[in-house]
């Protein structure tokens, strides 16, 4: 365990690591060519790999130290539980997008995001769509507490949270991807919404929304209270994703483009937060499960005894 806790921070850190170069790149080294001209061989070497391989290392980062965080905390079982359908699910709809219009719009992916699958869609995508489908799932059912005894209204609470949390990214993630001036896909129409098309939004969350309820139903009632130190992570990586968003989007795009971003901090950054807070009264949660499942199980062995004791 302690290994595989090793391996989850490693990678975590070059998930930062690779987060703060692209921004660099992005920002800095690309509007200032005469930046690559003057770097010796190994730098523009080291360049070139960062653009035909960086954004790719980004996410890939990021999905395997969010799965080994997953198996760490939650078990392989689980974890693929919510692997499976989310990377499956968003996938076939991301296929569809690409090759009918359905169900984002018109759009094709560009270079910097590693090899496409049927030469329309980057194979990180379907795992970005995990990894930040995992965390937002992970910091609403904590913070809103779901376990075993929870009604369905408050499974669907947490479904629905999580789909605002990544609406929210989407709204920074949309615009830093397409709209900048080093664009990785573009859009045939511009949409209403400061550039984005209602329906790629509104298809955004219903794919979200679609492999979440998958994996609520692989995962049942089953009770997961993780303590805000457990959380660590799973916020880590939202902020640290929304941050690349939003840092792109407010320095590579104009004053109009604050409103989205400000209403990324209010119904993602936020909550994020909220919820990472509150889930801290889990820990007594998890103190009080294993109190009654201690006196359970002695209910049951003095109940044993007795039946042996009328036997007899």
């Amino acid at each position: 365990m302690k290994q595989l806790m090793i391996a989850e921070r490693s990678l975590l850190l070059a998930h930062l690591f690779s987060t703060v170069f692209g921004l660099a790149d992005l920002l800095i080294v690309l509007p200032n060519l005469e930046i690559i001209i003057n770097l010796p061989p190994v730098g523009q070497a080291l360049f070139q790999w960062s653009m035909a391989g960086g954004g790719a290392a980004y996410i890939v980062f990021g999905a395997l130290a969010v799965a080994l965080y997953g198996i760490r905390t939650l078990g392989i079982g689980a974890t693929l539980a919510f692997l499976i359908p989310s990377v499956f699910i968003s996938l076939s709809s991301e296929l569809l997008g690409t090759s009918i219009g359905f169900p984002f719009g018109d759009y094709a992916y560009l270079s910097g995001l590693g090899y496409s699958a049927g030469g329309l869609v980057p194979f990180t995508i379907p795992l970005s769509w995990f990894y930040m489908g995992f965390v937002c799932y992970l910091l609403a059912r904590c913070g809103l507490q779901v376990n075993v005894n929870s009604s369905g209204l408050r499974h669907l609470g947490a479904i629905a949270t999580e789909a605002i949390l990544l609406m929210a990214w989407d709204f920074v993630l949309y615009r830093a991807m397409s709209q900048t001036q080093f664009p990785f896909w573009a859009f045939q129409e511009q949409g209403s919404f400061f550039g984005m098309p209602y329906r790629n939004l509104i298809r955004w969350v219903g794919t979200g929304i679609t492999f979440m309820t998958v994996a609520g139903m692989f995962w049942g009632r089953k009770t997961i209270l993780l303590s805000r130190q457990q959380l660590n992570l799973p916020l880590i990586v939202y902020l640290v994703n929304f941050a690349f968003g939003a840092i792109i989007t407010v320095v590579s795009l104009d004053a109009r483009f604050l409103l989205p971003t400000g209403l990324s901090l209010l119904l993602g950054v936020f909550p994020a937060i909220a919820l990472w807070w509150v889930s801290q009264a889990n820990q007594f949660s998890q103190v009080d499960m294993f109190l009654q499942n201690v006196v359970s199980d002695d209910e049951v062995k003095v109940s044993g005894c007795q039946v042996k004791m009328a036997v007899k």
